[in-house]
């Protein structure tokens, strides 16, 4: 071949890498690149024990029930899984239905909204999203809003992601974050003029504590909207297909075990709420939520060749591809519990704070 040829081929295969490692198959709203991909907060030698040290977790199922032990077990998850979402999934860690003629980050964008359209805050209001992420729905819901959005997660790199996030959004006046536990919130009673959370409740090991919670510290009068991952009435525990999935469901989404959806109201009773309304937003004439999920698998298959490509070549931390090919697993499982109708990631609960009583005199 001649120099001008071999320089060519050259340039084209150098062009080829850089387009499959930097653009391909980004995060619907670029923030993390594949060759930024990292462990969240634990050094990049201690991912894969990490790793195997999360997945020990479910050998030992009476732990899944000891309340303070679940908080550090949803953190190692975040920390394994955070770069990963944001790359491969978006800013916004959720489902949403489906919306004929609306691209995922429009439907997406339109569910988060209608979170807070429900809770009625107005430009001003300070609202809590309980569980926030990076802070892709506080974002959404600010800029929607004019609220005055406080987010917080458990996780200190997702802290630090939502932040830059923010800044760079313009959005940092509005989007406050809080590194802290959402079953014991560093804030005071009646602080709040509406809250939200949006498939974040799911990693309480007892919902009615993180209520309890909401309800603590929200105004009287005012609401809070919740989206529950449940199992619906299709689920049948006598089913050994259902309760593969269901188990598959939880192991790869950090879940102390998913609620029935007859149980999500109960719950914010007996701690203090009103149920305004409930509602499963992934029944029809919803579209399907999972629809997304079938049609990753080709961008999971060849994002898990990029994975397994820079965890060999020393640039993404050992243990991405074991965390990679559990996600891909988990999305299986999801898309299965979708499909059979056992499954609903969007259990929609309107929830009120009573006002307090008058004083007699």
């Amino acid at each position: 071949m001649d120099p001008v040829g071999l320089f060519c081929t050259g340039a084209l295969l150098a062009c080829g890498l850089y387009w499959f490692v930097c653009l391909l198959g980004p995060a619907e709203q670029k923030g993390k690149r594949a060759v930024d991909l990292s462990g969240g907060s634990i050094s990049a030698e201690k991912v894969q024990d990490n790793y195997k040290q999360y997945w020990s977790f479910f050998r030992q199922p009476k732990e899944i029930e000891t309340a303070e032990k679940v908080p550090d077990f949803v953190d190692t998850f975040y920390n394994l899984v955070t770069d990963i979402y944001e790359w491969g999934w978006g800013q916004s860690f959720h489902f949403s239905p489906s919306i004929r003629g609306k691209s995922h980050r429009d439907a997406t964008r339109l569910h988060e909204e209608m979170a807070v359209d429900l809770i009625e805050v107005k430009p001003g209001d300070r609202v809590l999203d309980v569980g926030c992420g990076v802070g892709g729905p506080m974002r959404a819901i600010a800029a929607h809003s004019r609220a005055n959005v406080v987010g917080i997660t458990i996780n200190e790199y997702q802290v630090n992601r939502a932040r830059l996030h923010n800044k760079k959004a313009g959005l940092d006046s509005l989007c406050e974050v809080v590194c802290g536990n959402f079953l014991e919130m560093p804030f005071k009673d009646n602080t709040f003029d509406g809250a939200y959370s949006i498939e974040a409740t799911c990693h309480a090991p007892k919902l009615e504590e993180v209520y309890a919670e909401v309800f603590r510290v929200l105004k009287p009068g005012s609401l809070y909207v919740s989206y529950e991952w449940v199992t619906t009435d299709r689920y049948r525990g006598d089913n050994p297909e259902h309760v593969e999935v269901i188990q598959g469901i939880e192991r790869g989404d950090a879940l102390p075990g998913l609620r029935n959806y007859k149980d999500i109201a109960e719950v914010a009773k007996k701690v203090g709420f009103e149920v305004v309304k409930e509602k499963d937003l992934a029944k029809p004439p919803a579209l399907p939520w999972w629809t997304r999920l079938k049609m990753g698998r080709i961008a999971y298959w060849r994002n898990h060749i990029l994975v397994t490509v820079l965890a060999s070549i020393g640039i993404a931390p050992k243990g991405t591809v074991d965390v990679h090919e559990m996600l891909f697993k988990t999305a299986d499982y999801l898309t299965r519990g979708g499909d059979s109708g056992i499954f609903s990631p969007m259990h929609m609960i309107l929830l009120r704070k009573p006002q307090v009583p008058p004083t007699q005199s």
